[in-house]
C-alpha cells in the first residue's frame, strides 16, 4: 500500500470513528481507530480533517473540547433548527430538568437537589457526570454540583455562570409569558 493510500485509509477511519461515536473521543481512541500508532500523525490528520470539515460543511464541525477530546457535531447555532428532526435526545426530560436546575442554582448541594427533584436525582447525577456535564466537590458529607465547560460548549453557551443564569431566567420568563398568552384565549372561550 502506498503512503498516500495509507494516509487516506487513516483519515477515513478517524472520520468514521468521530461520526459513529456520537460522543467525544480522546486522542488515544483516535490513534487506535486510525491504525497509525502515532500521536503526531493522528494530530496532523485531525487538523487536516478539521480544516476540510470547516470548508466543506456549513452546519457541522470537528472541535477540540476542553478535556482534549474531539467531537464531530452540529454547530450550536443550528441546534434549534434541527430539534424537530432529531430522533432521540441525548438526555431524558427528567435528567434535562435536573441539569437545567443545577445550571440555574449552581453551586447546589445534593441535599437541595433531592429536596427539589426527588430521589430519582441520583440516577440523573450519575448520567450527567458520565457525560461530563457536571462536576462536584465534597464539602463534608455533601456534594456541591456545578456545570462544566463541556456542558457550556455542548449547549452553545457563552460567558460565565452569572450570564448563564440571566439567560436561563429570561428564557423561563419568556416561556411563561408565551404559555399565559396561549392559555388566555382558552380561558376566555370557556368563560363565554
Amino acid at each position: 500500500m502506498t503512503k498516500n493510500n495509507s494516509n487516506d485509509e487513516a483519515i477515513a477511519k478517524i472520520e468514521a470513528a468521530l461520526y459513529s461515536a456520537g460522543r467525544p473521543l480522546k486522542i488515544e481512541d483516535l490513534i487506535r481507530a486510525s491504525g497509525t500508532e502515532s500521536r503526531t500523525k493522528t494530530y496532523e490528520i485531525l487538523n487536516e480533517l478539521m480544516k476540510k470539515t470547516k470548508s466543506a460543511f456549513k452546519a457541522l464541525e470537528i472541535v477540540t473540547l476542553p478535556d482534549g477530546s474531539y467531537v464531530f457535531q452540529l454547530k450550536p447555532e443550528y441546534s434549534s433548527t434541527i430539534k424537530r428532526y432529531a430522533s432521540k435526545p441525548i438526555l431524558p426530560n427528567a435528567t434535562l430538568k435536573t441539569l437545567s436546575y443545577i445550571a440555574y442554582m449552581q453551586p447546589i448541594s445534593s441535599k437541595q437537589l433531592v429536596e427539589t427533584r426527588g430521589s430519582g436525582v441520583y440516577e440523573h447525577l450519575k448520567e450527567l457526570r458520565q457525560l461530563d456535564f457536571i462536576t462536584h466537590q465534597n464539602v463534608g458529607r455533601l456534594k456541591i454540583y456545578n456545570t462544566t465547560e463541556k456542558f457550556q460548549k455542548y449547549f452553545g453557551i457563552q460567558g460565565d455562570v452569572e450570564n448563564l443564569k440571566q439567560r436561563l431566567f429570561s428564557k423561563v420568563r419568556k416561556t411563561a409569558k408565551m404559555s399565559e398568552t396561549n392559555s388566555s384565549p382558552e380561558i376566555i372561550t370557556k368563560l363565554n
